[in-house]
């Protein structure tokens, strides 16, 4: 792939969708667990997110809360009570990943889950770029709370970023890095959108539509079970694995992944992005500032530029 065709360098994520059944439930796990702040409830819908790091720009969708700092989007949930879940082995979300700036504020965040929904625990990993703790929100999707490693220590073999799974012991990790400040202010710290791990049928479609058409990188690969890709050398900014959902096709209307959203830095970006959409024969609806199309399993993916909602 010519460089031309990668996506910007400062290419990330955006809040995820979730279309959900019960809204009270879901907002309050989000809220109360992840410690996540109400940022917009209009009717069936809530925004829910965290400070910007910093005092930057506000991002795509980003707005400002009741108490004047600007915030982050990091999930949208809407209320689709009609709606059933999908069946087992069907493609979609596997997690959305939030990422914190610092250990004490994971802590944070992972405390606050753990006490209040002891059952959503799933695990724990050290991936060698980054420490790692997963949950299960109330209607099953996937959650992963994590905190990167600075660049300087993550290690690259030909091409490829080594990651590994480790255990590591949560209560451990708590009592070494959870301070009464970050507990205290989990609210008022930064969080956002670090990677979307997706399942879908096979990875050698996944590669042709995220990489050669869409402009990620690979950045690992896991043979035909998982593939890791994304834009200016981070570890991942999207995953897609086969272990559910090997075989899978298009997906149905179904509780769970409403909406993936990528922010690209400036409109050029933008413009560069949908004309290699078009030309690949991918079906994109263009809004001026966002352009929007499916993945070969129907994930609806959205691209917009920083700073527009």
């Amino acid at each position: 792939m010519n460089s031309q065709d990668l996506l910007a360098a400062d290419t990330g994520m955006g809040a995820v969708t979730l279309r959900v059944a019960d809204l009270d439930a879901m907002t309050a796990f989000y809220r109360d667990g992840v410690r996540l702040t109400v940022l917009v409830h209009e009717g069936a819908r809530v925004v829910l997110g965290r400070p910007v790091p910093g005092g930057d720009a506000v991002p795509a969708g980003g707005t400002v809360p009741a108490g004047g700092a600007l915030a982050v989007p990091v999930v949208v949930l809407e209320h689709e009570p009609a709606l059933r879940h999908a069946s087992p082995g069907q493609a979609g979300l596997f997690h959305t990943a939030v990422v914190f700036d610092g250990r004490a504020d994971l802590a944070a965040a992972l405390y606050s889950v753990a006490t209040r929904y002891p059952q959503s625990f799933t695990g724990s990993a050290d991936h060698l770029v980054s420490n790692a703790f997963y949950f299960t929100d109330p209607e099953g999707n996937g959650v992963e709370l994590y905190w990167d490693r600075d660049r300087t220590e993550w290690s690259w073999t030909h091409g490829s970023i080594d990651m590994d799974t480790v255990y590591i012991d949560p209560n451990a990790f708590l009592q070494e890095h959870l301070t009464a400040e970050a507990l205290e202010h989990a609210d008022t710290r930064p969080g956002r959108v670090g990677h979307v791990h997706l399942s879908v049928g096979d990875v050698a479609s996944a590669k042709a539509f995220y990489v050669d058409t869409l402009g990620f990188a690979t950045t690992a690969a896991m043979g035909s079970q998982a593939l890791f890709v994304s834009a200016g050398g981070y570890h991942h900014h999207m995953a897609m694995n086969t272990w559910n959902s090997r075989g899978a096709g298009r997906r149905q209307q179904a509780l769970g992944l409403g909406l993936v959203r990528i922010e690209v830095p400036a409109a050029d970006d933008l413009g560069a992005l949908t004309a290699r959409m078009r030309d690949a024969g991918v079906q994109t609806a263009d809004e001026g500032w966002t352009v929007a199309f499916e993945d070969p399993w129907a994930n609806r993916i959205e691209v917009t530029t920083a700073g527009r909602g």
